[in-house]
Order: structure tokens, then sequence, then C-alpha cells
């Protein structure tokens, strides 16, 4: 079906840039007709984009709300670090901060996440409340902070999962040594936003990570566009070069986001804030049942869920405006009311 999106330069968003924290990020801004009801700020993942954001932002800017997508640390157009410590999620929540005041100043701001963007958002609502009006994630659950230091593999052994094996892959530098020119990139988003092969074969797995002698043989993923996979390419390979260190320090930052969140477990983890979480059903690096308990650390938490894989976003688009607008509603008649 035909669908409202954004595409690659659309003039509905303002590309924009502010400088914050020694570092500069780049955003996507979309503006209501009339004054906004509040503003909106989308946090995506790996290997994603702001632009990653195309189904909901036209969406969500039709409702009233001021729309920003930043491309996060290391992504894009925004500055990308070499010290994993940079993009450690206490970090990454003190950006947020900082770029919500550059843009909206003293105002509160509604949270929307996906993917390691759902963590930021969690994690940004714990370390600066007083920010945050409500915040909703698409398939990535709330963890609580770990009094205990495990290594990732050995927490997902301690829940007895198979779906964070990739992650390994990740840390090291295999990806990085293996995509090295501007085919070879695109081969890979392809395979992560689910390309497969005429025999079914794939080119990514959670328990194996990506495949590399089957890249050349996908076909393109359904889930997205060749204009938009185009797009993706140009963002991942600049200057003739491969543009992923940054995107996977996201996945080196185990240790200083342990030593950082000691501090949060020193009171009762409590969001008092609305939250929502919509679980996508056959999402196999972020299974539903990872979101078993995390009810007990919300004041009124809104759940649902959509009939998608991991890119939800993309998938049904439709289910999940559908769902978050409902949401925003009840948002914004309870904000009335007090």
């Amino acid at each position: 079906m035909e669908f409202d999106k954004l595409e690659a330069n659309d003039p509905r968003v303002t590309p924009e840039t502010a400088s914050i924290r020694g570092k500069t990020y780049h955003y996507l801004r979309a503006d209501p007709e009339t004054e906004p009801l509040a503003t909106i700020f989308l946090i995506h993942g790996f290997p994603d984009l702001g632009f990653g954001w195309r189904y909901q932002i036209p969406h969500f800017a039709s409702l009233g709300y001021q729309v920003v997508a930043p491309d996060m640390l290391g992504f894009g157009d925004t500055d990308a670090p070499d010290q994993p410590s940079q993009y450690a999620l206490k970090s990454i929540a003190e950006d947020i901060k900082e770029l919500a005041d550059a843009i909206v100043k003293d105002k509160r701001i509604i949270l929307g996440g996906h993917d390691w963007g759902g963590a930021v958002v969690w994690r940004t609502a714990m370390w600066f409340p007083s920010l945050v009006q409500g915040v909703f994630s698409i398939g990535t659950p709330f963890t609580p902070p770990s009094s205990v230091f495990l290594s990732p593999d050995d927490a997902a052994r301690s829940k007895g999962l198979i779906n964070s094996r990739y992650q390994s892959q990740f840390r090291g530098t295999e990806i990085e040594d293996e995509i090295r020119d501007e085919e070879r990139v695109r081969q890979f988003l392809n395979a992560r936003f689910g390309g497969t092969s005429p025999e079914g074969e794939v080119g990514f797995s959670v328990t194996e990570g990506v495949l590399f002698g089957n890249l050349p043989k996908l076909g393109q993923s359904r889930l997205i566009s060749g204009d938009d996979l185009d797009h993706y390419t140009s963002k991942y390979f600049r200057k003739g070069e491969p543009r992923l260190k940054g995107p996977l320090n996201w996945y080196r930052t185990r240790a200083h986001n342990y030593f950082d969140e000691l501090q949060l477990l020193l009171k009762p983890i409590n969001f008092s804030m609305p939250a929502l979480f919509l679980a996508a059903t056959r999402d196999e690096e972020s299974p539903p049942s990872m979101s078993d308990g995390m009810d007990q650390y919300f004041e009124d938490l809104t759940r649902g869920e959509v009939e998608a894989s991991h890119w939800a976003l993309w998938e049904s688009p439709a289910e999940v405006n559908k769902q978050v607008s409902a949401w925003l509603k009840v948002l914004r008649q309870d904000s009335q009311q007090t």
C-alpha cells in the first residue's frame, strides 16, 4: 500500500546541526503547521540513521508535533569520535539533554526509540527524568542496570538467550576488516535489513552475525527501496571509506555502562512519566519475552505489540503509528489535566 514517508532530501524536513559537548550532531527537524503541541525526539539504532524514522516523522508532524530525528553519535552526518566511552549510554543521554536544550530550551520532550535508540530513551529518562514528558520504545524493552558485571556473552547465557551472539562479532574488528568498499557496504546494509537469496539464504543471523560469503547472493530486502538503500550506503561510505567504526563502538561500551550505572542503583528504579512499549512479535534480536518483568519499574506503562520483525518501523508503519498516536493522545489529555 502507498504510505506517506520521507524521501532522501525531502523538503518537508529541515536538516540542521548543533554543537554540544564538543561534538556536532546532525538532525532532521519537521515542524507542524501550527504551534507545536510538544517536541518528539526519535532515536535510532544500528545500522540506521535519523532517516530510519521516515515512516513516522510526517505522521507525527501532521498530528501537531515538532519532530527531531538525530543521526546518533558515530552515524550519518554526526561526528564519530574514536573513543568507545563517548558512546556509553550515560554519555549519550547527556548529549540528548544538551541537544534538547539547544533546540527547545527549557521545555520537556517526548522520547521515542528503536534498537539501540530504545536503550537510549530508557536511560535518558532515568538520568534526566525532569526532561522527559513521556517515553516510548519500539521493540527494545527496558532492562535494569546490574549490580554485577557480566560480559555480553555471560549475560546472554545467564538468560538462556542465543539472540545476542552476533554482538560478539560486532564488538570485534571483523566487520570493519571485511566491509571495505562501497558495494560491500551496500551488501552489508542489505543483509542487516533482511535481504535473502533466491534460495532463502540470509546474510545475517542473531546466532552467527554477518555471513560474509552470502552477501553477494542476496536480493534486495523487501523492507527498503533501492533509492533508500542508496541513501544509507552514501552515509555509511564517505570520502572513499566505510564509516563503520563509530556505529560499531556502541557495542564496545558494556564496561563503561556498568560502572556508570552503579549510580542508578543507589535508589529504587521508578519511571514516573508515562511510557509505552511496543513489542515486535517476530523480532529475533529483542524477542518479546525479554520484556518480562519490566512492568514493576513503571507507574504508567502501556504495552502493545505489532506483527513485525526487528524492523517494525518499516514493516508495519501503519500499526506502529496507530498505537503510538493513541498513546500520544492520552499523554496530551493527561498533560492538559495536570
